[in-house]
């Protein structure tokens, strides 16, 4: 027997709660982005970052995992390791997510890396300057968590294959 809130809503009363309040926070997030700024150009900007993530980034996205399993796949094969799916993918998967949120960030902080824009420059009294520190130290994190968990999965494994 399931809940009337689940039978009505599809999900559990907490999942419709944060939903609700995940639409409010983009409601608050709309106006104070639509207060200062002129709102076709943010239209614009919506519709090509979804143009360019749809036709540009998930194509490239796939082929770029596509190669790095194919890589993965042949290393492990090379290295006896192989036979199994998870032996075939652990290591592209710890290359791949850490690579794929540092290029996330990159993309959304690029133009302040590069350099922030007079008009940010203007309305927040702050230079650019630390954003690319900032962004390779990001990534230097999560390319070294992702490297300790591999670590820590070859060691499990090892014990585990280690006869006795």
């Amino acid at each position: 027997m399931t809940s009337l809130p689940r039978r009505v809503y599809g999900a559990s009363p907490w999942h419709l709660l944060l939903m609700v309040g995940v639409l409010a926070l983009i409601a608050y997030a709309g106006t104070r982005l639509l207060h200062g700024g002129d709102p076709w150009m943010i239209a614009v900007w919506f519709a090509g970052g979804a143009l360019l993530h749809d036709l540009v980034l998930v194509p490239a996205y796939t082929l770029v995992g596509r190669a790095v399993r194919r890589v993965g796949r042949r290393v492990g094969r090379h290295a006896g390791r192989g036979a199994g799916r998870r032996g075939s993918t652990a290591v592209p998967d710890l290359v791949l997510v850490p690579a794929t949120a540092s290029g996330l960030l990159l993309l959304v902080y690029l133009p302040l890396i590069l350099g922030p824009p007079d008009a940010y420059v203007s309305k927040t009294g702050l230079t650019g300057e630390p954003f690319a520190a900032r962004w390779l130290l990001v990534s230097a994190v999560l390319l070294a968590a992702s490297a300790a968990v591999g670590a820590a999965r070859a060691r499990r494994a090892a014990r585990r294959d280690r006869p006795g």
